[in-house]
């Protein structure tokens, strides 16, 4: 892989107040790589550094990753670093660092952990009571994802989905997990402005250091950071072409997308017996629910929905789900 440095800033010394919203950090016990990506909406020239939401990554290489988010303060921040170096499990930095919050309010707050253990990982996340909905987190082997402000637990189920299957090296699923919450508003602060947020990084590190650290802190209204991320990514990185990203491997397709009212349901191939298409709105409502029977195309009625962002999720027994976003106009 080529390596590549852009952006290094110490975040320290930075003491800042901001929500920052959907984030993953993961390892590759295989390779030893760790990493670190996500997004928000806030960027750079609001909360006055030169990273944007990359003040919340702590990348330690050959070691494991740790996000400071919802409410970060620099403090807590510097504490959970001193625990990874010293060797605490990340479930361990979750219940220290609830403990000892700088200003005794660990409920606003959210973090994410995980590190190598030899051939294993291990990971963590905390989710506070009083984090702005919709948040919460989701943790598997190596991994661990959280977020706040969301439009709903969509973001998170797509985040994972893409990570756990997409192939390729870690950075390349990290990205995929970034493309997950590509969506209007997935921070719902950006929701009037079509983006899914402000500013973006990933960021992937092996034993030796950095060998990818993008960053776009900010950019015109209008722009979506997570494209350009990819654009930046694609520069040095070349993942293989598997999944679709959207759809994962079940070949769904959703049609059309703006739509008004109805929407198609289109499969590459048939699917199996005890399919379901679910709907959900930007509060994780779910709106639609259907079982699908064994048809290359289903019409479906949304002509009742209001306009906005809504989630869908494709189940297919012993197979898995697809999840996507449709916009109601």
């Amino acid at each position: 892989m080529k390596k590549l440095l852009l952006l290094i800033f110490a975040t320290t010394g930075v003491t800042a107040i901001a929500q920052d919203t959907f984030s993953i950090c993961a390892v590759d016990t295989v390779t030893g790589e760790v990493g670190s990506a996500g997004a928000s909406c806030i960027d750079a020239l609001q909360i006055g550094n030169q990273i944007g939401c990359a003040l919340i990554s702590d990348v330690h290489p050959g070691v494991g990753v740790i996000h400071t988010q919802a409410y970060y303060i620099t403090p807590n921040q510097i504490y959970t670093q001193g625990l990874m170096q010293t060797g605490h499990t990340p479930q361990q930095i979750m219940d220290s660092v609830q403990a000892n919050d700088a200003q005794n309010n660990p409920a606003i707050r959210q973090y994410g952990a995980v590190r190598l253990n030899g051939n294993s990982a291990q990971a963590a996340a905390f989710t506070g009571s009083n984090c702005m909905s919709y948040a919460n987190h989701r943790v598997g082997p190596n991994y661990a994802i959280q977020g706040n402000i969301l439009l709903g637990a969509a973001i998170l189920d797509s985040m994972e989905a893409r990570f756990l299957n997409t192939p390729g090296n870690l950075a390349c699923k990290l990205m995929a997990a970034m493309q997950g919450a590509n969506v209007p508003g997935a921070d719902t602060r950006c929701l009037s402005s079509g983006n899914s947020s402000l500013s973006a990084f990933l960021r992937v590190a092996d034993g030796s250091g950095l060998t990818i650290d993008l960053v776009v802190p900010y950019g015109p209204t209008g722009f979506e950071p997570i494209d350009s991320l990819q654009t930046l990514f694609d520069n040095v990185q070349n993942c293989p072409v598997g999944i679709n990203e959207s759809l994962l491997r079940l070949g769904v397709n959703v049609l059309p997308n703006p739509a008004n009212d109805f929407i198609d349901l289109r499969f590459s191939q048939l699917p199996g017996t005890g399919t379901v298409f679910e709907l959900f709105d930007a509060r994780g409502i779910l709106v639609m629910r259907k079982p699908i029977d064994a048809e290359e195309q289903i019409r479906m009625d949304i002509s009742g929905l209001a306009s906005g962002a809504y989630y869908y999720k494709v189940s297919v027994p012993g197979v898995g789900n697809a999840t996507g976003n449709v916009i109601v106009q």
